[in-house]
């Protein structure tokens, strides 16, 4: 949390509100934190953990430790280093990156920029044709998995953003100090364009939005009427590991394995779509009880320790992800940043695993968690 306080000092109050807040009352936000404080670690003492083997599998591809970045939009928001600042970061570190579909890099610059395994996070648009070539350059740039966010068919009551103006394309007056204090952050934006939605702008004829800006276009390609027809039609076009983000329960759970896809990331989207969402830790024993053997478990929310980590596998997840563990990193100190504070929560993972009695990533189970009474 010490990079939060810098990044709040570091960005305008309207991009640091956007990057910290959530939905209504914020009651899912803070939820998805404190609920790992619902569950305890028992230790198996006078075990031999004098190595510790953090490493697993995720997509089919191996890594060095069970966490992997979430795809989260427009890395250049928050520094200039941007989605590239991430990369060679995580080089360090054998992870997943995300690339969103709202990123700041291609998708072929990400390519060559990432030797290690990458997913590109998508929606299913309205033109489906977008939604194709956007799965066509994947598959060209060698990314390995495809992530569907499902849980936003609308933007959620985010009431920070509409206090500082962010995204309505007119900042509120008592954002103007905020952003005179950071002329950088504005010549980035304003100048340098460094905003720009890359990946939609190279798929996107310009006369498809010739009267909004692509960001409006984007939102008019959402898809409310999406269902799980539509997610087998992805499948058969991605032939790949496919990921469903956003869902809670071990029925969408079920739905997915049955539409083709090969993984799930539990989320709420960081308590910023549906306030009092489940926690995605509260979701993790029910699935992993029921489809264990069927997908890939991912709690995506919540994560800023690693005994946060080591809880969610001992349940049943297979990796965690994490958003504003990174971003607020990167906020604060850019490529050097997110390497300082992935490094100290790779330490605190290994630590916990070491207390905990346990020497491999892979002999986690149910005997080292319980819920507190």
């Amino acid at each position: 949390m010490d990079f939060r306080r810098i990044a709040r000092r570091k960005l305008p109050a309207p991009v640091f509100h956007y990057l910290d807040g959530g939905a209504d009352d914020e009651w899912t936000l803070g939820r998805n934190t404190s609920a790992f404080d619902d569950y305890e670690l028992l230790p198996a003492q006078l075990s031999d953990v004098s190595t510790v083997d953090l490493s697993s599998t995720l997509f089919g591809e191996r890594i060095d430790w069970p966490v992997m970045i979430s795809p989260t939009g427009a890395s250049k928001l928050f520094h200039a280093a941007g989605e590239m600042g991430v990369i060679r970061a995580i080089e360090k570190f054998g992870m997943v990156y995300s690339l969103s579909t709202i990123g700041t890099t291609t998708i072929e610059d990400v390519s060559v920029a990432c030797s290690g395994p990458k997913m590109y996070q998508l929606y299913v648009f309205k033109d489906r044709g977008l939604t194709k070539d956007l799965i066509d350059r994947c598959k060209e740039a060698g990314f390995q998995a495809l992530c569907l966010t499902v849980d936003g068919p609308v933007a959620g009551n985010r009431e920070r953003d509409h206090v500082y103006g962010f995204g309505t394309g007119k900042f509120r007056f008592r954002s103007v100090p905020s952003l005179l204090r950071h002329p950088g952050w504005l010549y980035r934006v304003l100048v340098k364009n460094d905003l720009e939605l890359v990946n939609l702008a190279t798929s996107v004829r310009p006369d498809q939005f010739r009267e909004m800006s692509l960001l409006e276009y984007l939102n008019s390609q959402l898809d409310r009427s999406l269902v799980w027809k539509d997610v087998e039609w992805l499948a058969e076009q991605w032939d790949g590991p496919l990921v469903i983000k956003g869902v809670q329960t071990v029925a969408d759970c079920r739905n997915a394995v049955h539409a083709g896809a090969s993984a799930v990331m539990l989320s709420n989207h960081g308590g910023r779509q549906l306030e009092s969402a489940p926690a995605p830790v509260d979701c993790i024993a029910d699935v992993a009880d029921a489809l264990h053997d069927k997908l890939e478990i991912i709690c995506d929310g919540g994560i800023r320790r690693g005994t946060h980590v080591v809880k969610a596998l001992a349940m049943g997840a297979n990796a965690c992800s994490i958003g504003r563990g990174y971003l607020y990193p990167l906020a604060a100190g850019g490529q050097a940043g997110v390497e300082r504070g992935l490094g100290l929560l790779r330490d605190e993972v290994e630590r916990t695993m070491t207390l905990l009695g346990c020497d491999a990533v892979g002999k986690l189970g149910p005997s080292f968690v319980q819920r507190r009474k």
